[in-house]
């Protein structure tokens, strides 16, 4: 006789265990199955080449990047030691951002550069390894490409250590949180560049009406900050900059929006575009007629409808 049949106490400890040999085994199992689909295995392929490249090129750059980080961690230097943060002195680039923004900054610019540059590159790279992994897991071969047409883009910003990526990033996440916090960081975003602002779209319906109530309390700040906002106004428009591939980034902020629907653009099928041109047209021929025969009731059904598409736009019907 066994062991184990001997003491049933010793069976029942060993049952967690091969309750999880199990559990891993049918996970393993899985996992070999999904690699046997091409597209995974053609995504897999895509995303080992693309990284292998982009890390390639941001380790041969070495000592040389980061000029825009640095910009950021000396404009909060120069602006606790009593400078200018838009006229820096020295080998920094300017600040180009609005002036209340800045102590947004302070924690991480009180660290040694050596350390703030590895702590703001590490962050920006897990941070879109995070967003990556989510979209790699709805849909593997069309995230390899997105990531792949976009790697240019996100090879200058990691070199530069622009804030770019963690605007983009900001309003992803705005994407799952509550209407508030949603709200806040796209505006947040859209105060410290302009591209973040074309992202309203993507909001979820209440987010966009805390996203306009956070964007007012900007303006509210930037008048509040006046002569320093009209310095940094003028620098920005007067800054030399080479061509900006890193706003392509913007297009990784709609991923979220256009992973979680079906058919996002099903009127771009080459099958259903025929049908919605022929129902817009219906529709507005339908409109046409009610307009010719009822004018005045045409008007308030067209207000009607306009304000309702307003209101479930906002959140508010």
């Amino acid at each position: 006789m066994s062991l184990t049949s001997e003491h049933p106490l010793i069976d029942r400890l060993d049952r967690p265990t091969r309750r999880r040999a199990g559990v891993h085994t049918r996970a393993l199992r899985r996992e070999r199955s999904r690699l046997r689909e091409p597209r995974r295995l053609l995504a897999i392929v895509m995303l080992v080449l693309t990284g292998g490249i982009m890390a390639a090129f941001l380790i041969a750059r070495g000592e040389y990047a980061g000029a825009d980080a640095r910009a950021y961690w000396a404009g909060v230097r120069v602006w606790l030691g009593g400078g200018d943060p838009f006229h820096p002195s020295g080998v920094f680039l300017p600040y180009v951002y609005a002036p209340w923004l800045l102590p947004l900054f302070l924690p991480w610019a009180l660290l040694p550069w050596n350390v703030a540059w590895t702590v703001w590159r590490g962050a920006n790279v897990l941070l879109f390894l995070w967003s990556a992994e989510w979209a790699y897991r709805r849909r593997p071969l069309a995230t390899a490409v997105a990531i792949l047409l976009l790697s240019p883009a996100l090879v200058a910003t990691l070199d530069t250590g622009n804030v770019t990526l963690l605007l983009t990033l900001a309003v992803w996440l705005a994407q799952f949180t509550g209407p508030r916090v949603g709200g806040a960081l796209w505006a947040l975003a859209a105060s410290m560049k302009w591209f973040p602002a074309v992202l309203f779209v993507f909001l979820p319906p209440r987010a966009r009406t805390w996203g306009l109530v956070a964007g007012a309390l900007a303006v509210l700040l930037m008048l509040a900050m006046w002569p320093a906002t009209v310095m940094q106004i003028d620098t920005a428009l007067n800054f030399p900059r080479p061509l900006r591939v890193d706003y392509l980034l913007i297009l990784w902020a709609a991923v979220p929006w256009l992973w979680r629907h079906a058919h996002p653009l099903w009127w771009a099928n080459r099958r259903e575009f025929p049908r919605a041109v022929r129902g817009a047209r219906a529709r507005l021929e339908q409109v046409w007629v009610g307009v010719r025969s009822d004018p005045e009731g045409a008007r308030l059904q067209a207000r009607r409808g306009l304000g309702a598409r307003i209101r479930s736009f906002f959140g508010l019907a």
